[in-house]
């Protein structure tokens, strides 16, 4: 019989994505503001870019969230007339460096010009900067307003992480945070796994998540990282 020190329940942990659940730092406060002015935005589309872990993605998340939209799949195909039914649509291009088909994003692009929707890009560099081979939808993309995300400070991966234990109802020592913060890189997709899995183990071993917990957990996660 399996003992209780063995047994986890595997329950999904839904990520806030309320607007108030985002933490504005200046490294993301351009971006909030753009997404905020929504629908008066100047153009049909907004493009959001940065570097991977800057939270672009998870910032057009909460947009999606709060206007309706539909969203492309990354990197993948998309169905003009579906997605603009909804007259809000996210185009998250992932690591891709361009849309993989250019031409059913020209034509979402002017489905939801015509009917005053908007069209959120979210990729690592700007649209001025991808490599598009159609001149109708450069022309297109040069008028849409591109906001820049910067890798998290220090404070906002502080906040993110304290907040992210609050959200699993963990109440997280600074000694903890200040541990883990030193030896994660600046992502908030490594702050989020490290938290899942200290989470999991600690409810796994019954154990507080302290100082030594975090070592372990960090050591497996990242077997590289070596104890100074």
């Amino acid at each position: 019989m399996t003992g209780p020190s063995q047994l986890t329940l595997d329950l999904p942990h839904r990520p806030a994505l309320g607007r108030d659940d985002f933490l504005v730092a200046p490294s993301n406060a351009e971006a909030v503001a753009w997404l905020d002015r929504w629908p008066d935005w100047p153009a049909t589309a907004l493009a959001l870019h940065g570097p991977p872990g800057s939270g672009k993605s998870h910032l057009a998340q909460v947009w999606r969230h709060r206007s309706g939209a539909l969203e492309a799949a990354a990197g993948g195909a998309v169905d003009p007339p579906a997605l603009a039914t909804a007259g809000a649509v996210v185009v998250d291009l992932g690591d891709a460096e361009a849309p993989r088909e250019e031409r059913p994003v020209l034509h979402l692009y002017n489905l939801l010009a015509e009917r005053r929707g908007h069209l959120l890009l979210v990729g690592r560099e700007p649209p001025a900067r991808w490599p598009l081979a159609l001149a109708d939808l450069r022309s297109r993309l040069s008028t849409a307003p591109a906001v820049a995300l910067l890798p998290p400070d220090d404070d906002l991966r502080a906040a993110v992480m304290v907040k992210l234990f609050a959200d699993r109802q963990i109440r997280a020592e600074a000694e903890v945070v200040s541990y883990l913060l030193q030896r994660l890189d600046r992502s908030f997709a490594a702050i989020g796994a490290v938290v899942a899995a200290l989470d999991e183990t600690a409810l796994a071993e019954r154990r507080p998540i302290t100082v030594p917990l975090a070592r372990a957990v960090l050591a497996r996660l990242v077997p590289s990282e070596q104890e100074t």
